[in-house]
């Protein structure tokens, strides 16, 4: 055999172990408790004490167990160092699960996309429970708690439905609830970090439309308008403040939120937050130096359960309230039941969900601003990964250097999810010290990033490949396949299993991309539901098993939330209308190995059919070409290519004015190289198909001979 194909060989064992050899070294980064003594990797940390601390507290109260989310009083899906309590008691960061401590035991329950993290993050006092059913943290409870025992939570972070549920699963084992108004974890965390009083701060008016009390009184016209007669709406969710008044304020990491509450009748506004923060200007601004119905009154933030127990006590009143975003403990004093009316969204939340004129034309132009940061970072990956320097992190580094130097920027909306290799088959990952890996041309990459700026929130996400990989390029896997003919059968079987992973991710990307134009190029008539919807983004994929395990996308706010509710594909999300915006976000995880999203931002906007009339389609307004060398043509439409190529169009459009306007020339050439138009490669596709047929066919032989 020629020296080169020995050289094919190797490189081909190469392949095929590089994944494995990253797996091992994965796993090592994990606690393994059923060691003597236990193995303990250095992210995770030290709870004796901390533990020791709650249960002492736990005996004063007379709770045999203590449950412990991981949000705030809010509800909030991003939640500020200081409202972290689960983080506190177990080590574990991620964003979702929920921890239970008795006196002899402690869990953490958290979906699969954080089992790794908890496992590198917890001690060997905390048990990992694959789940984030309320019914198994129940039937846990029931297991360790004893009959007549009582479970304490703090109501200031359950939801009402969180709270019925823990109702409904323990009420019939003789285990009840306990609502402890004081938070435990609270009483042992001595370095809790302090609210940071910075000032708040109002939107200028160049990005509003709508003034505060435009907004004030066309959320009391839909109270006027409600059957049911509600006196007042109790507004719980940071966004919904911030929205109503045009305010920000930076209290939550990556959200511009403060702290607060309101509560709006039909002649007053009490306004609950801080209000040593709040400066002269402001006053003036709220108007709150007077008494009337468009006139501020500003109140203690931690008054508001006592003033709305006042304001409940009087005859003839109805509080309006959303619960999904309303605390246990608010809720529980509006009583009796007739002096309470409940939606799931209250009306600022799915007013809010529309945007103006205004708010849509500056949201766009932040997505082009945005374009240029991540077309930056790609350029600048493109020329540096194969240098073999640069790493997951500092990739993340540079693409927030690159939006912070962009107009009205204001950080990043969310951590980077830079991820590499095995590690972006974790669908949510973010690097860390500990965890990184090296940017290498071997691997694909994943790069999940956002900003925020005064006119917009943007998200992002791409996956790359920088080599030159035989299956990426088909062109030249033809002449090579050439060749493959002169070697024995050994090393067409390496070289074909080599192959074989590459073309599967190759098909992979391709197939997500698919998911991801069928749901943008979809005409659907006005109040459709996404969820009926967001199949269309998994067709291709199901096609030929494959699928992934997270939503398909949620809504973006202006210069808010990057996951903006009510708007997205799940069930309990309102009906598309146009003025939405909403990520689209298919993806494939395969595990120890690669991950693959594709995620773009797009507004739902009115379309002309023949026929018929109010009927919408998806306009994407992120502005970044996908990687050429991981579409394969031939598996795309003629439909979906056109949809690609007419995409294309558009960023040349929107964006090379802005890269001329920076003065970034080589950024422009980039940009243009990247979206030259895509031809149908119909005759292609069979010569492809047959090389693939050559190749298995020499995998069957070499079956048939062992």
């Amino acid at each position: 055999m020629p020296s080169w194909a020995w050289l094919l060989v190797a490189l081909s064992l190469a392949a095929l172990t590089a994944n494995s050899t990253g797996a091992v070294a994965y796993k090592q980064s994990e606690r393994n408790c059923s060691l003597s003594p236990p193995y303990l990797p250095t992210t995770a940390l030290n709870t004796t004490l901390r533990l020791q601390d709650l249960r002492k507290e736990m005996l004063l109260r007379n709770v045999a167990a203590y449950i412990i989310p991981a949000t705030d009083a809010h509800l909030s899906e991003y939640i500020a160092p200081r409202d972290a309590r689960m983080a506190f008691m177990t080590g574990f960061t991620g964003s979702a699960g929920t921890a239970v401590v008795t006196q002899t035991k402690a869990a953490l329950w958290t979906d699969s996309r954080y089992w790794v993290q908890a496992e590198r993050q917890m001690d060997c006092h905390w048990e990992l429970e694959k789940d984030v059913s309320i019914s198994s943290v129940a039937q846990w409870l029931i297991s360790e708690v004893p009959p007549g025992g009582e479970v304490g939570f703090d109501p200031f972070l359950f939801s009402l439905k969180t709270q019925e549920d823990y109702r409904l699963n323990l009420d019939s084992s003789n285990r009840t609830l306990k609502s402890v108004p004081v938070n435990l974890v609270d009483q042992v965390w001595k370095q809790r970090p302090p609210v940071l009083l910075y000032n708040l701060t109002r939107l200028p008016d160049r990005v509003i439309q709508r003034p505060w009390q435009m907004k004030v009184e066309h959320v009391r016209n839909q109270m006027r308008d409600n059957p049911y007669e509600p006196t007042a709406l109790l507004l719980s969710a940071l966004d919904e403040t911030a929205w109503l008044f045009n305010l920000r304020g930076n209290d939550i990491p990556y959200n511009p939120f403060f702290y607060s509450y309101t509560l709006l009748t039909k002649d007053a506004i009490w306004l609950f937050l801080h209000t040593d923060r709040v400066t002269e200007e402001l006053r003036v601004y709220l108007n709150a130096s007077c008494v009337g119905s468009l006139c501020v009154q500003l109140r203690s933030y931690d008054a508001v359960r006592d003033d709305l127990k006042a304001y409940v006590a009087e005859p003839g009143v109805k509080v309006w309230i959303g619960t999904e975003y309303t605390n246990y403990a608010l809720y529980e004093i509006i009583t009796p039941e007739e002096k309470l009316m409940t939606s799931s969204y209250s009306p600022v939340l799915t007013t809010k969900a529309v945007k103006d004129e205004t708010e849509q034309r500056i949201l766009r132009d932040a997505h082009v601003r945005d374009a240029v940061a991540v077309i930056q970072l790609l350029m600048w990956l493109e020329k540096a990964v194969p240098e073999g320097k640069e790493t997951e992190l500092t990739a993340a580094q540079y693409v927030n250097k690159c939006r912070g130097k962009q107009k009205d920027s204001r950080g990043p909306s969310f951590e980077t999810i830079s991820a590499s290799g095995p590690n972006a088959a974790l669908a949510h990952y973010s690097p860390t010290e500990e965890t990184i890996r090296r940017l290498t041309v071997d691997e694909m990459y994943l790069v999940d990033s956002g900003g925020q700026y005064l006119d917009g929130t943007t998200d992002i996400t791409r996956t790359v490949h920088w080599g030159a990989p035989t299956a990426m390029q088909k062109a030249k896997l033809l002449v090579v396949l050439s060749d493959i003919l002169s070697l024995n059968i050994f090393t067409v079987v390496f070289f074909s299993l080599s192959l074989t992973h590459r073309l599967a991710s190759q098909e992979a990307f391709t197939r997500v991309l698919m998911g991801n134009i069928e749901i943008s190029r979809t005409v659907f008539p006005s109040g459709t539901r996404g969820v009926n919807m967001e199949m269309l983004g998994r067709r291709a994929l199901w096609e030929v098993g494959l699928n992934y395990g997270h939503g398909t996308g949620h809504g973006v706010g202006n210069y808010f939330g990057v996951h903006e509710w009510p708007v997205g594909f799940q069930s309990n999300n309102i009906p598309f209308r146009s003025g939405m915006f909403t990520s689209i976000e298919p993806g494939y995880y395969k595990e120890n190995d690669f991950g693959i999203r594709i995620e773009d931002v797009a507004v739902i906007v009115p379309v002309n059919t023949k026929y018929g009339h109010n009927y919408v389609t998806f306009d994407t307004v992120s502005l970044v070409p996908y990687d050429r060398k991981l579409i394969d043509t031939t598996l795309l439409s003629s439909e979906q290519l056109r949809w690609l190529n007419k995409y294309y169009e558009t960023i040349r459009r929107l964006v090379a004015p802005e890269l001329d306007s920076q003065g970034l020339k080589e950024e422009k050439d980039w940009m243009l190289k990247h979206t030259e138009p895509f031809v149908e490669a119909a005759s292609s596709a069979s010569v492809w198909s047959s090389s693939l047929t050559l190749i298995a066919l020499a995998v069957t032989l070499l079956r048939n001979i062992i």
